[in-house]
């Protein structure tokens, strides 16, 4: 398999905001290290559960049945690969594993999570101790949490979901969007150089907690300069510019600035501007033209914690954000999803049976699949 697939985001990862909701066992080794962003650790010693390991483990079952794990994804999306690493885990690894994922609507519990319509995503499949085992997974639907089923016992040190992010565009309507965020659809298309830092953190949530979170390239020794591409969550007009060198001292870039593209061709969405180190710059964008691809330009080279592109999106972004959410629903959450704004169960049924839609649409499902009236 490709290994660009790996290059796309973590889903599940804790710094997207991925959790471990439940597990039937951890006598010896927590959940939540399953979804912790950085590799496992070899730990030394022994605590008051035994061996310490950087990873979930179970107990030793004694009678049959398997053990599971459910993660709810940072950021929905679709599934293209998924890792089982059983790092440090040598003698009390589980011999196989199994992935399901299933799509809901909401916040569940743990117990409603156990109802939920479950659909395989990698089917049992054999593990070795101490390996990343990496899974190709083939889908189109777009899912929201994860269970991890280990056969029949043992230690998994992380769960990794690569995939690509697909929002609800229900709640990007409720008001101004980061067009370039990851858990948006953000993704990052070309890099000039990724020495120290990947690119796309430059695009992830929250603040950066070091210099180690952010985007930062080799010095360059010659007389040009690097750049990264952001493909946008859809196309838009930006308003709001945020250059964040936050962390960086002495190897912040000296200026910056943003190209877009988008139907017009070739913008300047800002020009080359001087930027700080160790600062939060935040520029206001005026008569923006639509775009849906932006390139940031470092002079000459160096590190940046994090872009946000604020604005809002163009009808046919919205439009576009909408059908491709509403195509990747596996079918019981597409029917929720219409029967939640008025149409009657027969009426959504059809619309699902259609997928992917075209033509006119019912008010009702037109406002959700293209956004309210601008």
């Amino acid at each position: 398999m490709s290994t660009d697939v790996l290059r796309l985001p973590d889903l599940a990862s804790r710094a997207l905001g991925g959790s471990v909701v439940a597990a039937n066992d951890e006598s010896f080794a927590a959940k939540e290290n399953l979804v912790q962003p950085h590799p496992a650790q070899l730990l030394a010693g022994f605590g008051h559960r035994g061996k310490e390991y950087d990873g979930w483990e179970t107990r030793r079952r004694r009678g049959p049945g398997s053990d599971w794990a459910l993660v709810r994804l940072g950021v929905p999306g679709i599934v293209a690969a998924v890792v089982v690493d059983t790092a440090h885990f040598t003698g009390n690894h589980p011999p196989r594993a199994s992935v399901e994922a299933a799509a809901i609507e909401n916040h569940p519990t743990g117990a409603e999570l156990q109802r939920a319509d479950w659909q395989p995503l990698l089917p049992l499949s054999d593990l070795a101790g101490d390996t990343a085992h990496v899974f190709p997974v083939d889908s189109t639907r777009r899912v929201t949490h994860v269970r991890l089923t280990i056969h029949p016992d043992g230690g998994v040190a992380r769960l990794r979901v690569h995939g690509t992010a697909v929002p609800d565009p229900r709640l990007l309507d409720a008001g101004p969007l980061d067009l370039a965020a990851l858990e948006n659809g953000g993704r990052i298309t070309a890099v000039s150089d990724e020495f120290y830092g990947r690119p796309a953190q430059l695009i992830a949530p929250g603040l950066a907690r070091s210099m180690g979170e952010g985007w930062e390239t080799a010095r360059r020794r010659d007389d040009g300069n690097d750049s990264v591409e952001i493909a946008l969550a859809c196309e838009g007009v930006v308003t709001l510019a945020e250059l964040d060198t936050t962390w960086f001292l002495g190897n912040a870039p000296g200026s910056a600035s943003l190209t877009g593209s988008g139907p017009d061709g070739e913008v300047v969405v800002l020009p080359r501007t001087r930027l700080q180190p160790d600062t939060r710059h935040r520029f206001v964008v005026e008569g923006g033209a639509a775009v849906d691809r932006v390139r940031l330009d470092v002079f000459p080279d160096g590190g940046m914690a994090r872009l946000r592109l604020w604005g809002r999106p163009t009808a046919a972004g919205r439009a576009a954000l909408g059908r491709r959410w509403f195509d990747a629903l596996p079918d019981v959450q597409a029917l929720e999803v219409l029967e939640s704004v008025g149409l009657p169960p027969a009426e959504a049924g059809r619309l699902v049976g259609r997928r992917p839609l075209s033509g006119d649409l019912p008010p009702a499902a037109a406002r959700l699949l293209l956004g309210p009236p601008r």
